[in-house]
């Protein structure tokens, strides 16, 4: 992370253990404070992101996917084209 590109300014107030821990855990990890915080805060953040699995829908939109999920299949050329190809990583 640059500290270049860095516009947006964050507060936060923390109990003094808090602090501790964190300077402690930042000294440990070779980081200032404040990329030891960004860093762990980001990474909390993105993991929240990434995992939701609940979602909330009416009864209609509920039976509106099942019918569609019942549904018999269908030829899709362009999805066959894609699935034919070599993945990216595989080159």
């Amino acid at each position: 992370m640059s500290t270049s590109t860095r516009s947006a300014r964050l507060g936060l107030r923390a109990t003094p253990q808090q602090e501790a821990v964190l300077r402690r855990a930042a000294e440990i990890a070779h980081k200032s404070m404040t990329d030891f915080i960004l860093d762990s805060a980001c990474q909390v953040a993105e993991r929240t992101l990434l995992d939701q699995r609940l979602f909330l829908v009416t009864e209609s939109q509920s039976q509106a996917l099942l019918d569609m999920l019942d549904r018999p299949t269908q030829d899709n050329a362009g999805l066959k084209e894609l699935f034919s190809r070599t993945a990216p990583w595989e080159n």
